[in-house]
């Protein structure tokens, strides 16, 4: 799998933003934690999604998929935050 550079920007946009709306939710952090957060939000977000929508019929109701990926990476991200702060006990 080769990661282009635009990919891999575009990547970090979609985790920085999704980071950033997380902290919303859960609490603050700083713009690497955020960072961090979102991108690993965007690879967990999509199997929470995904459970979601199979157990309780959970759907989003976007129809632009810009914003339907920034948003699932956010719910990824709420969930790592959320974790985190569990294991840290913050």
């Amino acid at each position: 799998m080769d990661i282009v550079l635009p990919d891999l920007i575009v990547l970090l946009l979609v985790g920085l933003i999704a980071g950033w709306l997380a902290s919303f939710i859960v609490g603050g952090a700083s713009r690497l934690g955020y960072l961090v957060s979102g991108v690993i939000g965007s690879f967990v977000g999509p199997y929470i999604v995904g459970f979601l929508e199979r157990s309780i019929g959970f759907n989003l109701f976007v129809l632009n998929p810009a914003v339907t990926q920034i948003l699932v990476a956010a719910i990824g991200a709420i969930f790592i935050v959320f974790i985190w702060q569990l294991i840290t006990g913050r």
